[in-house]
């Protein structure tokens, strides 16, 4: 007996590779200067999307490195999906995020999840799918945390330290928002449907900040959308970190300070 299109068990096969696919994780590196670390970041996460196996695409955008930051990402090109955007001159960690997200939205279908993390081999890739599933559990942003139960930080240089825990508390008596206790984090997961209306919402002005309070920019802003927050124990391991730090303290405390006071005011 012939069997239908409708009733064969290789017809639902075919229809549902069509209609069902799984979500696909965008992870967004912004690098300057991470020619010690990225090697080993980019093993770690190749292995740890073949532990989970998550669809994934690489996406690095290079902040005007003069090392070979560039270079190894076309060279690793050949063994995992790595697209490569490159500023000419360096511009900040604040539109270099947002160049990422940018680029991230342009190839994200609805339903896949944007992860961004800091290219210094600090944040470990395999929490990546624990950050997944929540999303898939039903919130909109999953933040990896330091002060989350089970999170630590590990060789963290104590003003560092400090600036955390100060960030931490202002954020929390200022912008109290479910859900979150780390409001500085680089270390997210997204919806893509969050960013894209981010930036339907914002603009470019989505991440208005060029420095390291650029993160806590793009939480406050997430925040007036009214999106679902979560957040996933994170082991920052700064002994691992290949280089020297990057960020100027005093100067991302100033800056940070001057943002929570626009955001009071409602200038942002």
């Amino acid at each position: 007996m012939q069997r239908s299109a409708e009733t064969s068990p290789a017809g639902n096969d075919s229809r549902e590779s069509m209609r069902f696919r799984p979500s696909r994780v965008i992870l967004t590196l912004p690098a300057y200067n991470e020619q010690e670390s990225l090697p080993e970041l980019l093993e770690r996460v190749g292995e740890a999307f073949a532990d989970n196996g998550l669809p994934y695409e690489v996406i690095i955008v290079d902040d005007g490195s003069s090392d070979d930051t560039a270079k190894i990402a076309a060279q690793m090109s050949f063994q995992m999906p790595i697209h490569l955007v490159q500023h000419k001159v360096n511009q900040g960690l604040g539109t270099t995020i947002r160049d990422g997200l940018r680029e991230a939205i342009d190839r994200a279908g609805e339903r896949d999840i944007i992860v961004t993390m800091d290219a210094d081999n600090t944040h470990p890739p395999g929490l990546i799918d624990r950050m997944v599933r929540m999303i898939h559990e039903g919130c909109d942003v999953v933040i990896a945390s330091r002060f989350e139960r089970g999170g630590c930080a590990i060789g963290v240089p104590i003003e560092r330290h400090f600036l955390s825990i100060g960030a931490r508390v202002l954020f929390t008596v200022l912008f109290p928002t479910r859900g979150v206790r780390d409001y500085t984090s680089g270390f997210r997961a997204y919806r893509a449907s969050v960013i894209r209306q981010g930036f339907a919402d914002h603009g470019d002005a989505l991440v208005g900040e060029t420095g390291f309070s650029c993160m806590a920019d793009i939480l406050l802003k997430l925040r007036k959308q009214g999106v679902l927050f979560g957040e996933a124990p994170l082991r920052l391991r700064y002994d691992q970190k290949g280089g020297a730090s990057k960020m100027q303290v005093f100067k991302t405390i100033w800056l940070t300070l001057k943002l929570l006071g626009r955001h009071r005011v409602g200038k942002n």
